[in-house]
């Protein structure tokens, strides 16, 4: 939806600009040199502020804000059946059962059945680098709860970090205009004896460096920043489900109340229906069962 966007604010903005009877030749003209000063400055800025990380993560992010969706209801009804699964194996076969499931999760079947859960490297981590130290340590089930909680305040500290950065360079990006603005006023003083035609088209120049800070603070990249906020938001949501249904198991319930308590962490829109769960579990008992 990310790109679907763009092109509507771009159509919005200058197509309404020409059928105002606006010329796009005069901003297609200084566009090129005006970006160069605006996003040039703001490149440097990002650069100065971020260590090398941020900044990798702060890219990769804005491209993830443009291309995802995040989690979807089948992708949670996805991850319930796969904890699902893994708590059936548990229960059943003790330690020794789910030790080769969490030790080795891309050669384990049970998480080969489920791409949408292990193309997610912090979720597959998460569950199985828990249930490693659940198998290994006697904890409470609120010392599971406080762990989890750590683990999922560290896992999105530098993407917040990136986020931050990326929205502080939208921020920046109305003064840079002015910037440049002021820049093409200094170079039209050099020519006030040549005309009002050549004073007119330098100062319009002048003005599309104004007018291209605001556009991409406020059209493009403020917008990029949000949406990378509400992906994190998501991962976190997702993160929180997982958390729900361990931090369940530790109690001692039964697999499908495990599952039902990272269910009802779900969003509504998300959520899988009880019905739909239900039928999908049954579906993993036969099969286990055959």
């Amino acid at each position: 939806m990310g790109f679907l966007g763009i092109i509507v604010v771009f159509a919005m903005v200058f197509g309404g600009f020409v059928i105002a009877g606006g010329h796009m030749s005069v901003i297609l003209k200084s566009a090129p040199i005006e970006m160069m000063i605006i996003g040039g400055a703001a490149l440097g800025a990002y650069i100065i502020a971020n260590p090398l990380k941020i900044i990798k993560s702060g890219i990769k992010l804005s491209i993830k804000a443009m291309t995802s969706k995040g989690a979807q209801k089948k992708d949670y009804l996805e991850l319930l059946q796969m904890l699902f699964q893994l708590f059936q194996v548990f229960r059943k076969e003790g330690p020794q059962g789910i030790e080769k499931h969490i030790e080795n999760p891309e050669q384990s079947d049970i998480f080969k059945a489920y791409p949408s859960v292990t193309k997610n490297h912090h979720a597959v981590d998460f569950i199985c680098d828990t249930m490693k130290m659940t198998l290994s340590a006697d904890l409470s089930p609120y010392d599971v709860d406080d762990l989890l909680d750590g683990d999922i305040k560290a896992i999105h500290a530098e993407e917040h970090m990136a986020q931050h950065a990326i929205q502080m360079v939208a921020d920046g990006f109305p003064g840079l205009g002015i910037v440049a603005a002021v820049l093409g006023i200094v170079k039209t003083m050099a020519h006030l004896t040549e005309g009002v035609e050549k004073i007119g088209s330098l100062v319009a120049g002048a003005l599309v460096g104004t007018m291209l800070g605001v556009f991409c603070a406020y059209g493009l990249i403020g917008p990029t920043a949000t949406k990378m906020q509400a992906d994190i938001d998501a991962e976190g949501r997702y993160l929180q489900c997982i958390k729900a249904a361990i931090v369940a198991l530790q109690r001692g319930s039964p697999a499908l109340v495990c599952i039902e308590y990272a269910r009802r962490t779900i969003s509504p829109e998300e959520r899988p229906t009880f019905e739909e769960l239900d039928k999908a579990t049954k579906e993993i008992k036969k099969s286990a069962a055959a």
